[in-house]
């Protein structure tokens, strides 16, 4: 299966080179990225910031018998025995995997969600709905009249799990006293992740902090979604893209597609899985970071990992 993902990356590619030639005829945005500006970024806001975000990202690919018992193997490990996860979903399938639980060691509420693998792309039935539709702005009432557009798939992946992953949050800050949220997801699960960050931040009292990090995120909507996600989630969001990761730039932007701010990009990872070449990114679209990417020199490997401390995703760690 993994030539059928790559080949499914690649289709991305050669529909953006299309219509990047055509877009002029048909008023389409072309490849400009806004910024080429970066700040390297230092080992310890990596191990404060960004280490145990993935800890959790690479637990959700875990079973929910798994997850729930704590049984996971060296994911669950790594994060050590006092996790209290209280609510566990999916089928590893239309409805993706995640859990929500209560980290003591930081006092917060988490909320991770599974991704895709590129050898097990059931989700491809997700991911390839990828024309933007309005958003919901039923659920999402304060992006009523903005114009945003959103992913089809991941719009209507969210949808499943949303009204679930709500209640859970918020049963678990009452049952904690907690007043912190982490939200975190890698691949699809970054992009559902962020849309949870969104509902959430919407749905929470203003006092709860939500922090977002994700890994591998594709490109979630549009230039509108991207200025909405700046502006909602005010700098607590950070996106993380490895090396050559062709995930990060699908959907392309010449169908309208925009990735919000908060990129780090790991340019290089050493032998031991360590990144050794981590840098913050200017602005929404950075040609020094993902953006300047492209499916012909595409590494689907590095869409798994690993992306530091020596962190890979997908279910390989996990107990059968």
């Amino acid at each position: 299966m993994m030539l059928h993902s790559a080949a499914t990356l690649l289709a991305y590619g050669l529909l953006s080179s299309k219509l990047a030639l055509a877009a002029p005829l048909f008023g389409l945005p072309g490849l400009q990225s806004d910024s080429d500006v970066t700040a390297a970024v230092s080992e310890d806001t990596i191990n404060a910031d960004l280490v145990r975000p993935a800890q959790f990202s690479r637990v959700a690919y875990c079973s929910s018998a798994a997850v729930t018992s704590w049984q996971c193997g060296p994911p669950c490990d790594a994060l050590g025995n006092d996790i209290d996860v209280f609510q566990a979903g999916g089928d590893d399938g239309l409805v993706p995997m995640y859990f929500i639980a209560h980290d003591p060691s930081t006092d917060t509420i988490v909320v991770a969600h599974q991704g895709t693998e590129p050898e097990n792309f059931l989700s491809v039935l997700n991911d390839a709905q990828f024309f933007l539709e309005d958003l919901n702005t039923t659920r999402f009432t304060s992006a009523d009249g903005k114009g945003i557009q959103v992913h089809d798939g991941f719009q209507k992946t969210f949808e499943r799990t949303a009204d679930g992953v709500l209640s859970g949050v918020q049963k678990g800050l009452a049952d904690k006293g907690a007043n912190k949220v982490l939200v975190t997801g890698h691949s699809l699960g970054a992009a559902i992740a962020t849309l949870d960050a969104m509902m959430l931040r919407q749905e929470l009292d203003p006092s709860i902090e939500i922090d977002t990090a994700v890994f591998g995120l594709p490109r979630v909507g549009n230039q509108e979604w991207a200025d909405f996600v700046d502006a909602q989630l005010g700098g607590k969001l950070t996106r993380v893209s490895n090396q050559d990761d062709p995930v990060p730039i699908v959907p392309p932007r010449t169908i309208g597609f925009r990735h919000p701010q908060g990129e780090v990009h790991i340019k290089a990872v050493d032998d031991n899985g360590q990144a050794t070449d981590v840098v913050s990114c200017e602005g929404q679209e950075n040609d020094e970071c993902s953006a300047g990417n492209t499916v012909f020199t595409a590494s689907v490997a590095n869409h798994l990992g690993p992306y530091f401390d020596d962190i890979s995703f997908g279910g390989s760690a996990c107990p059968l």
